[in-house]
């Protein structure tokens, strides 16, 4: 055979293959796209599909709310600086009286404080122009600092801009550094701690509100030289339980535990200075020490706290939060936690001002002693007209109601018909079936004040027929409320130590010069 010929032929087989080859290879890739359509390999339908309905996702999750009863609407409250306890609703002629604010010693209206505020935002400016870290901070966070650490009686602390913002930084902080952490935490810890146990990213358990042998049973499942972490907070705000933090204490110094105490609903209502419970568990010791530090082998359970978390915002009148620890702690904190290093700092006329009020408590122990007596004359005019208050020991009032659409109708009768604010308290920041109006007193809400609400609070109840105590005891009772053997709650406060007054502080509370903490600024070695 020539050459050519072979040539030929075996081009001809060639493109004898290379057809046969393509089109196999062609069903090959139409089997496989047809099988994988509905398996594994995406196809683009950038071209020819809608786009994800978002709003019909929002529309359905809002409905869900709405159906569920917890959907929450907001009133119109503008509080009056010269008329409080006094607001206006969107007109400035309906006026209504405030009986639910956390503004517990309505320190935001203090003359004294808003003048502090206003010398400072004129001298300072309205902002702080941004993190310590790029605008450096001034002698006003310096003296917050040293403020709060004498508060609490620790080696330092350290400003957040929030509460929420200080628990989450410094829980989840603490998960993600510590290696085989154990978080135990209480049932009905506020949110900003859960979030931030979530983002510890660690190992945790759950306890049963103020349940202590079950958490001595959690604590017990780990080595004692297992880093461990308990955190609680002193007052419970929805319900107003009180932890016992001295067992709490003693628990972890047993199984080798540190201790984070949220104090938030606390400070400026307890102890002799406002440190809060755990400063108020030791009330002779302390206001006779002023704000000097116990002398040694002297019973001080709010030393025995490592980590303090308290507001700005409620009992100081201003905003923001903190921590209160050794100096060690604070140091590592401002160091590592991103929740503080990378946001702004609080502006120099909150931080003044908040300074401002911390001293203007710490020398006001009647102050304290009002609100709780205002406290103590609601909770006893209610039970007088059998209206069912969920019994703790501290200044929370919560009325329970029972039902989400009760609760809000109630909530709007009062504002409605008597002129009087306070919000309704549903699901999710209490469980369903525990609904409630959350009343909280302060000093300037007297006897009179008191009256017309005790007035209208049975007026409400009539009007919607709403279960009171002996309703409740029919049925077996909840929370407390109209069970057989619910045992009688006394105040934190006792007469001794409503009978003090101002006169009996130390001197040295009245003293307003505060050493710089060095470690606001950062330990020079």
């Amino acid at each position: 055979m020539l050459r050519s010929q072979r040539v030929s032929l075996l081009g001809k087989s060639l493109s004898l293959t290379r057809s046969i080859s393509q089109s196999t290879s062609f069903q090959a890739s139409a089997a496989t796209a047809s099988s994988t359509r509905t398996s594994t390999i995406p196809l683009d339908h950038a071209s020819n599909d809608t786009a994800f309905d978002y709003d019909g996702f929002l529309d359905t999750e809002l409905d869900k709310k709405r159906k569920d009863k917890s959907y929450r609407y907001f009133n119109n409250i503008n509080r009056l600086a010269k008329e409080y306890p006094l607001a206006h609703r969107k007109l400035e002629t309906d006026k209504v009286t405030v009986w639910c604010s956390n503004d517990y010693l309505a320190l935001s209206k203090n003359q004294q404080v808003m003048d502090v505020m206003k010398q400072t935002i004129d001298k300072y400016g309205a902002g702080a122009g941004g993190t310590r870290n790029i605008a450096g901070h001034n002698k006003l966070t310096l003296r917050l600092e040293s403020e709060l650490a004498t508060l609490h009686k620790k080696e330092g602390a350290l400003v957040f801009s929030s509460c929420f913002v200080a628990n989450d930084a410094v829980l989840s902080l603490l998960g993600q550094k510590l290696k085989d952490l154990v978080i135990f935490s209480d049932e009905l810890n506020h949110a900003s701690m859960i979030i931030g146990i979530k983002h510890a990213n660690t190992k945790k358990h759950i306890f049963k509100h103020n349940n202590l042998a079950e958490l001595e049973e959690q604590l017990s499942q780990y080595p004692r030289n297992q880093p461990k972490l308990i955190a609680f907070e002193s007052v419970y705000s929805m319900a107003g339980s009180v932890a016992d933090i001295e067992a709490i204490c003693n628990l972890a110094d047993k199984y080798g535990a540190m201790t984070f105490l949220d104090e938030v609903h606390a400070v400026g209502l307890y102890g002799p200075h406002g440190a809060g419970v755990a400063e108020h568990l030791n009330f002779d010791s302390h206001l006779k020490a002023g704000i000097k530090t116990l002398p040694k082998g002297v019973a001080n359970v709010m030393d025995r706290i490592d980590m303090i978390t308290g507001t700005l915002g409620k009992s100081f009148g201003t905003v923001g939060g903190y921590v209160a620890a050794s100096q060690r702690l604070i140091d590592w904190f401002r160091s590592y936690a991103p929740g503080f290093i990378f946001t702004t700092t609080l502006p120099p006329a909150i931080m003044a001002g908040a300074a401002e009020a911390i001293r203007y408590q710490r020398v006001h122990l009647n102050l304290r002693q009002d609100q709780q007596r205002h406290t103590m004359y609601v909770k006893q005019g209610l039970n007088d007209l059998d209206i069912p208050v969920i019994p703790n020991p501290s200044h929370i009032v919560p009325v329970l109601i029972g039902n989400a659409d009760l609760a809000k109708k109630a909530s709007d009768y009062l504002m409605n018909k008597h002129k009087i604010y306070v919000q309704a308290i549903n699901f999710p920041t209490v469980s369903r079936g525990t609904e409630r109006l959350r009343i909280t007193p302060t000093p300037g809400h007297t006897n009179d004040y008191s009256d017309i609400l005790l007035d209208a609070i049975d007026d409400t109840f009539n009007e919607l027929q709403l279960p009171r105590i002996k309703d409740w005891k029919s049925q077996g009772g909840l929370l407390g409320v109209g069970e057989g053997n619910a045992e009688d709650v006394k105040p934190l406060w006792t007469a001794k130590q409503l009978s003090y007054s101002n006169k009996d502080l130390n001197p040295n509370v009245f003293d307003d010069v505060m050493e710089e903490l060095e470690v606001s600024s950062g330990i020079h070695i």
